[in-house]
């Protein structure tokens, strides 16, 4: 069975993923001579970034995603289908779907990274990872049921453990949904639950490491930490999880805290495909590629964004930030260099711009750090809105962003604080 493709004389590009680096190429590649197919067991390209402000009801799903067959209506030959991919045969050039098989002339793997668990079983089964669209809206679901069952609970642990969040993790994630939920402790929930006494919601960050933010200067670190604790957020630092039962996370130091919600932040590991050989993969299970994104096993295979290693960047030894602006550039530059090899020219090699970090810490708080100056406070935070406004695809997503921020910001009134399960499950 074949995944309804038409046969073209042009070569086929199959793209593994619809992530930053995925979208990049394939709107690069654009009309140019290419069919061009994307794969991905999602219709929509999402967001992350801006994934936190739907786990706390600040944003709608549907603001930070947008369909691909809409981004690419304009392309003769693009192609778009929903699939998952189980195995590459690179002998064949042709990969094994769960709706049938595909043929390329390029294979380009960006399929990103996944939570990374560390091997634990029963983190891995009850804490709440935020990682996709779905798993947002189950967070956002959660953490307003969890206020729900405090408010009805008898036993004085069993509303306490409703009202601690443990956040593992310090970086950019750990720390925007810590301000977020912080901000909700203090102006937003008081007024939906009256009965309640919000002095008693613990925000806690479990941070592996001696400072926040660790990808960023210590400078940046230190206002992170000032703006956290000023919200009322503690953070306990050179703390590891070792494990957690759904009803109490332990620490490396044998210490315990009661909480029904483990929001996981802590680190993430390349997606695999089946069909590559084991050799390919370093640490981390991303995919070692040399200077051109290129698979060395597999001249036809590419590798860009988040589960690429590129190698040959004497700047980044093992292998560039995991974050988005790396994955855009990949892209970017593959999509030349495949015309470059279809031309017969000489390939270009990666070579990473750092662009800068940035993260935000509620309103009127942001950390920055641009090439030539790092800034903090409202400026940044107002850097930081801009930037992130920008990146958003369609002019109708960034105009439903921007309406929210501006009401959010004078009302303090989250409309979206909704719980919707689906139909055959319950909290």
């Amino acid at each position: 069975m074949s995944l309804n493709i038409p046969s073209v004389k042009v070569p086929r590009v199959v793209i593994i993923g619809g992530g930053f680096a995925g979208l990049e190429l394939a709107n690069e590649l654009g009309n140019k001579a290419f069919q061009t197919v994307i794969l991905d067991r999602n219709n929509h390209h999402q967001f992350q970034p801006l994934m936190y402000q739907v786990a706390t009801a600040g944003l709608e799903p549907s603001s930070i995603a947008f369909p691909f067959r809409k981004i690419f209506q304009k392309f003769r030959h693009f192609h778009y289908r929903m699939v998952s991919v189980l195995k590459i045969f690179p002998e064949k050039k042709r990969l094994l779907t769960d709706n049938g098989e595909i043929y390329y002339d390029y294979l380009v793997i960006a399929t990103g990274a996944g939570n990374n668990f560390f091997g634990n079983a029963n983190i891995e089964k009850y804490a709440m990872p935020m990682k996709s669209i779905s798993e947002a809206l189950a967070l956002r679901n959660t953490i307003f049921q969890r206020f729900e069952n405090a408010l009805t609970s008898e036993e004085e642990t069993e509303k306490q453990a409703n009202l601690n969040f443990a956040i593992v993790g310090g970086g950019p994630t750990g720390v925007e949904i810590a301000g977020a939920l912080a901000e909700m402790k203090n102006a937003v929930l008081p007024k939906d639950y009256p009965e309640m006494d919000f002095t008693k919601m613990r925000i806690i960050i479990i941070q592996g490491d001696d400072r926040l933010l660790s990808a960023m200067s210590p400078k940046s670190s230190e206002k992170a930490d000032l703006y956290l604790k000023e919200l009322g957020v503690e953070i306990l630092y050179n703390t590891r999880v070792t494990d957690y039962d759904g009803a109490s996370v332990t620490f490396n130091n044998h210490d315990s805290i009661a909480t029904k919600t483990l929001i996981w932040a802590a680190g993430v590991i390349g997606n695999r495909i089946a069909g590559l050989n084991e050799a390919v993969y370093g640490p981390g299970g991303r995919i070692f590629v040399n200077e051109f994104n290129q698979c060395a096993a597999h001249e036809s295979i590419f590798v860009i964004g988040d589960v690429a290693n590129v190698q040959g960047d004497e700047l980044y030894p093992n292998g560039h930030p995991q974050m988005a602006q790396p994955a855009i550039q990949q892209g970017k530059l593959l999509a030349k260099n495949l015309v470059r090899l279809q031309n017969n020219e000489a390939m270009k090699p990666f070579k990473y711009k750092n662009l800068g970090n940035m993260a935000t810490i509620g309103r009127n708080k942001a950390v920055v750090e641009l090439p030539n100056s790092k800034f903090q406070g409202f400026f940044a935070w107002l850097v930081w809105l801009v930037v992130h406004l920008r990146s958003i695809i369609g002019v109708k997503n960034r105009f439903i962003i921007l309406l929210n921020w501006i009401w959010n910001y004078f009302t303090y009134n989250l409309s979206l604080r909704l719980i919707i399960r689906s139909k055959d499950k319950s909290l």
